[in-house]
């Protein structure tokens, strides 16, 4: 099975899902958003997976550093327009597989999905 994990290899979250892939022996490819950037229609396709407002992480430091006008009346374009200029933005991890996308780290899901 085709895996390709995406995120910011210095986020915590991150790190537990490598460990977690590692450990239950799935190959994975890794997309490194800050050196490889946020391809708008790539998080198009994902929002219509997973849902704008899952991909969207509004807890992280970057989005409460937005301007309130940015912040507010936020739909799936200005969502994905903004998590193209800020990849921070992105909830982390995202993985695509063959089943479809994971946003976020769920063990269980995970099980389920991946092995």
């Amino acid at each position: 099975m085709a895996v390709e994990l995406y995120g910011i290899p210095n986020c915590d979250t991150v790190k537990k899902a490598r460990l977690w892939l590692d450990s239950a022996g799935v190959d994975y490819t890794f997309h490194d958003y800050k050196k490889e950037g946020a391809d708008p229609a790539l998080l198009g396709q994902w929002a219509d997976a997973a849902g704008w407002e899952v991909l969207l992480n509004r807890r992280g430091t970057t989005f409460r550093k937005l301007d309130e006008a940015d912040r507010q009346a936020i739909n799936a374009a200005k969502a994905i327009a903004l998590m193209s200029q800020h990849p921070s933005m992105i909830k982390r991890p995202v993985v695509v597989y063959e089943g479809g996308v994971l946003v976020g780290f769920d063990p269980e899901k995970w099980v389920s999905a991946l092995t």
